[in-house]
Parts: C-alpha cells; sequence; structure tokens
C-alpha cells in the first residue's frame, strides 16, 4: 500500500516506519493518523517483520499534534473531532501492544503526542541532542490522549508533574537520566545504538517476545496472586505455541553445553 505520510521499510526482518512530514517537523495530521492505524494492522500479520523501529524524517522525530490541521480545522465539528481522535487513540494502542518489538528512535524534537508515541514503543533510544516536552500547557490546555499517562507510568511522580506542569524542554541527556528513554547516544552513533538493539531482539524466540508483552501489560495493573495465574497460564500457551522449542532447542543445546542462558539466546533453527 502506498503512503504519502509515513514510509515503510524492512531490511533484515527490522521494518522501520519513518514520518514523513518534515516540513511540519512530522506532527501528527488527520491523513498521518488514518496511515499509521493501517500500518500496523498489516505489520502485525507481516511474516517479513520481527522489530519495528519508529522514527521521524529530518530534524524532528515528532513534534505532536498537527494544531491547524488536528485541533483548528475540527474544532467546529464536534463529531469529526472525535472521529479523528477515535484513530488516533486506536492506533496508539495498537502501538503499546503490537505483537512485535517496537524501538523509538528519536532524533529532534519529540513532543506532546510525539512524546506519547514515543514512549508506547517498548524501548527508546535518542540523539542525546533530542529535545522533549508536554508543551499543551503552553497554549492552554492538558496533555490528553495518553499524553499525560504515559509519561506518568515512565517517570517519577515529581518528574513527570514538572513536565506536565511548565512545559520546559529537556534533552536527551536529562531524558535518560529521569528513565524516560532507555539510552542517548550522539548523532552520529544513533542509527549504530538502535540497529544493536534489534539484532538482540531478532535472536530471541518471536513467540516468546510476544507473550512477554502480553504478559507484562497485564501483570503491571493485577495483584501478585492474579498476575502468578496469569504468568502460568501464558507460559502454558506460549509453549504451545512454541510447539516446544524452548526445550527441544533451548534447554537442549543448554544441557550439551552448546551456550550459557545468562549471556546469549540459544540459536534457534527455523523450519
Amino acid at each position: 500500500m502506498a503512503y504519502e505520510n509515513i514510509r515503510i521499510e524492512t531490511q533484515d526482518k527490522i521494518t522501520t516506519i519513518t514520518l514523513n512530514r518534515p516540513e511540519q517537523r512530522n506532527a501528527l495530521s488527520p491523513d498521518l493518523h488514518r496511515e499509521m492505524d493501517r500500518a500496523l494492522d498489516d505489520l502485525a500479520v507481516d511474516e517479513a517483520t520481527r522489530v519495528v523501529v519508529l522514527t521521524g524524517e529530518g530534524k524532528a522525530f515528532c513534534a505532536g499534534q498537527d494544531l491547524k490541521k488536528f485541533f483548528a480545522e475540527t474544532y467546529d465539528d464536534p463529531l469529526k473531532s472525535k472521529h479523528l481522535t477515535a484513530i488516533a487513540m486506536r492506533w496508539g494502542r495498537k502501538l503499546r501492544l503490537f505483537p512485535r518489538p517496537t524501538i523509538a528512535r528519536v532524533n529532534g524534537f519529540c513532543f506532546g503526542a510525539g512524546l506519547r508515541i514515543m514512549g508506547l514503543c517498548d524501548f527508546a533510544i535518542a540523539d542525546e541532542a533530542a529535545i522533549f516536552g508536554l508543551s499543551e500547557i503552553n497554549f492552554g490546555i492538558i496533555p490528553a490522549g495518553g499524553a499525560s499517562k504515559v509519561p506518568i507510568d515512565l517517570l517519577s511522580h515529581r518528574d513527570a508533574l514538572y513536565l506536565i506542569l511548565t512545559g520546559d524542554r529537556i534533552d536527551g541527556k536529562e531524558a535518560e537520566r529521569m528513565r524516560l528513554i532507555n539510552r542517548a547516544v550522539p548523532a552520529d552513533q544513533l542509527n549504530g545504538a538502535v540497529r544493536q538493539l534489534a539484532d538482540k531482539l531478532l535472536q530471541k524466540n518471536p513467540v516468546a517476545l510476544t507473550v512477554a508483552k502480553e504478559v507484562f501489560w497485564r501483570d503491571k495493573y493485577m495483584e501478585y496472586d492474579e498476575a502468578v495465574d496469569w504468568e502460568l497460564a501464558k507460559f502454558q500457551e506460549m509453549s504451545k505455541l512454541e510447539k516446544g522449542e524452548w526445550v527441544q532447542q533451548g534447554v537442549a543445546q543448554f544441557v550439551k553445553g552448546e551456550y550459557k542462558p545468562g549471556f546469549e539466546a540459544y540459536k534457534r533453527k527455523e523450519e
């Protein structure tokens, strides 16, 4: 499928989705939301995709919602606004629960709704000079649609509230210190750092990765005893979906002394 606001490229089982509105700092327009909604559905069942990298074209990851197209042009049409918001929220949920590992490659500006989608990815690696912020308060609104929830989940109480109430900006190094992202690196090392993480994930059993994500998101909001039962049930499901690969290959290779699980993954023999 051809897209106008995003670009999709797959190489070595790593699919990169690039937000492609560089002249608007990759702000999220209604058309971009529609394209992301369709793209995530397609990629979720794409056998060539084992890891997804989300990034932005040019000098920004994502500057947030397109204030003109998403807000100003729909303000007098509440039903249209409601419909567009539903699409934006829908693909955000798809990204958070995507059945493959996702990595945000953060270059340049990452504001508001852009910070939200960055935080919905499983991992985030950023340029040290990238700029993060929740700028909504600066034009008289609140960070909504998950733009408050995501940093609240990721950060300490005081750090999240500081970003929400001040609208101040932080760079990649400070974002790493706060644990908003996994890692900040110099700009010339960004591609290499993202690829290194993607390659590490490609070595793991893809079924185990998918089930581990499902378990994580339910565990996060469960009481301990419920979480234990959920984990054990999902473990049995995982074993069946893998057709016993973890025993036949993983454990078998360990017994033969071919690898050490604490240091590396077993060598998968795909059918």
